[in-house]
């Protein structure tokens, strides 16, 4: 994964480098000035220490022959330090922290109000090629709440990644060609013929679900009895064909109810009917890593790290599922994807090792692939599991999950936590409006704001033109606070980007949130000093904004009234 640093931190960077080579030119250090790197700047741990911090000291102690302290020292002697930079002091064993001035956190104000809903993009991937594959579920019935995570989570990260220079395509990867859809369509047929008074037993192991019912209805009325009696063989391909597209149908109702559109639907089917997996097969046999054994074809995936090798041709000529993912891969690849990022559930942490074995076989680096692993979901009322579904028997569906907490809650909740981390969600306290509610705390500070300026306009105010509003008056504790907190959101796209972590998003936006909040309890936007009251005014106006296009990355919305 790119790592990339912010304008900030590079001026920085070059302002210590500099100041080395000067102690080096004086004589006040011993170092090769080749060998001096670009000094990395970080957040302090605790916010008293300063703004930004440098190890570079220590990075050099031993090449300068001098203790950590002394380098710094010598360094910090010798800065020339620009009218944004307020203090540079040395720190512990060497540490050198550096305190920003007021007026860069003006120009931050304006720079954020400048931007709109740019701020915070930047070009960390170059126009790398990205495909995000997420969700995936089988068209077997309706989404239910444990894949569904991974549905913000792929949006979130798609926006992260378009916000942050990448080109990116979602896909959604459905199997239309396995025994499951025929188990689907078994399923539905037997339904259907039970609801015209046929004699037809469902199969032991198909769908039973109130959904197959539902969609037997579906049928009935649609078609009446003109299936029932046709050939049996050309009925259940009927039925099957007819469920199958039912439930991709509802699929992608569902989706469009969590604001995930896909720019990709996949279909697995196209991969047998294309000659696409004979093909993958020629070319891996091609490279050398298949092997016919016991009249199969086997990919020898052990050769790749994986613990034992994998038949990609059944000895009856049938492709395998790990013949049609191979394909699949390949004609990603082929697609012309620099980068293809892989989402899936819990159930599929065995996978990760054949698939990596396949990007190997291909004679692709392993960062061409990715592989995230989502764990469970848990639903919970009182504290006590609970029971959501309405019309599928034991399956928790997102609709009826949507009915009762909505798109913003569920998309919030969902994404506050890491994905590999297991996510109790509490129906009760998700649906709750009050301050306790992360989703309602920090939506209610967008509204709180969007109230304070209605109030401003209402009675009159008219505020001074941000460039000529004297934003330095910014200096009580809590607008300080809030200021740095808007400086962080620029650290946060890139690291949820870099990382692969939009739950830094809502994090982020709570603490925001919580310093707005604070803000607004002791500092009057509009008071008697009409100075004072235009700086309040672009500040807050500017924390809108962060927080709306925060809400935005992670598909949340930024309400104005609540």
């Amino acid at each position: 994964m790119t790592a990339t640093v912010l304008p900030v931190q590079r001026d920085l960077s070059g302002l210590f480098r500099a100041a080395l080579e000067r102690a080096v030119s004086s004589g006040a250090l011993a170092l090769d000035p080749a060998a001096i790197p670009d000094p990395a700047l970080e957040r302090p741990r605790l916010p008293e220490h300063g703004d930004w911090a440098t190890n570079v000291a220590l990075v050099l102690a031993k090449a300068a022959k001098a203790p950590p302290r002394a380098v710094a020292e010598a360094m910090v002697a010798h800065l020339e330090l620009p009218d944004w930079v307020a203090g540079v002091e040395v720190a512990g064993p060497g540490f050198v922290n550096v305190r920003l001035d007021q007026m860069w956190f003006a120009a931050l104000v304006r720079r954020v109000l400048a931007a709109g809903e740019s701020f915070g993009t930047i070009d960390l991937g170059h126009g790398e090629r990205v495909n995000v594959e997420f969700i995936s579920a089988n068209p077997t019935g309706p989404l239910h709440v444990g894949n569904a995570r991974l549905a913000p989570m792929g949006d979130a990260l798609a926006n992260l990644l378009t916000a942050t220079g990448h080109k990116v395509e979602r896909e959604y990867y459905f199997n239309d060609a396995g025994s499951q859809i025929e188990q689907l369509g078994a399923s539905v047929e037997a339904a259907y013929l039970g609801l015209l008074g046929r004699p037809a037993e469902a199969p032991a192991d198909g769908y039973k679900g109130a959904y197959v019912a539902d969609a037997a209805g579906e049928l009935q009325a649609e078609q009446g009895d003109a299936l029932a009696d046709l050939d049996p063989d050309e009925r259940r391909a009927r039925i099957t064909d007819w469920a199958f597209r039912r439930m991709l149908a509802g699929i992608r109702e569902t989706l469009a109810r969590l604001g995930v559109e896909f720019d990709v639907w996949f279909s697995e089917r196209t991969l047998h009917d294309t000659g696409a997996i004979a093909e993958t097969v020629d070319e891996l046999r091609a490279r050398g890593v298949v092997e016919d054994r016991d009249g199969a074809v086997w990919l020898r995936t052990t050769q790749f790290g994986d613990d034992k090798d994998r038949p990609l041709i059944r000895s009856n000529g049938a492709p395998t599922y790990f013949g049609a993912d191979a394909a699949y891969y390949r004609d990603k690849r082929r697609r012309g994807f620099d980068r293809l990022i892989f989402l899936w559930g819990a159930d599929h942490h065995g996978y990760v090792p054949r698939m990596r074995a396949v990007v190997r076989a291909f004679g692709d680096p392993d960062d061409v692939a990715e592989f995230h692993i989502s764990q469970l979901v848990s639903l919970v009322r009182a504290g006590q599991p609970a029971k959501m579904s309405k019309r599928a028997g034991d399956i928790a569906t997102v609709d009826d999950l949507l009915d009762e907490v909505g798109k913003d809650a569920f998309r919030y909740t969902m994404l506050r936590f890491s994905l590999d981390a297991p996510i109790e969600f509490d129906v009760e306290a998700v649906t709750r409006q009050s301050l306790d509610n992360p989703v309602y705390y920090v939506q209610y500070a967008h509204a709180r704001i969007a109230s304070v300026l209605r109030q401003g306009t209402g009675t009159g105010f008219s505020p001074l033109p941000v460039d000529e509003a004297d934003l330095g008056l910014l200096t009580h504790p809590m607008e300080a606070a809030l200021l740095r907190r808007l400086a962080a959101f620029e650290e946060q796209v890139l690291t949820a980007a870099g990382q692969r972590a939009p739950h830094r998003l809502t994090r982020y936006a709570e603490d925001l949130a919580a310093a707005f909040h604070r803000f607004y309890g002791e500092c009057r936007v509009l008071t008697d000093d009409h100075a004072l009251s235009s700086a309040r005014w672009w500040l807050v106006n500017s924390t809108k904004r962060v927080l709306a296009n925060t809400l935005a990355l992670i598909g949340v919305d930024a309400p104005e009234r609540m």
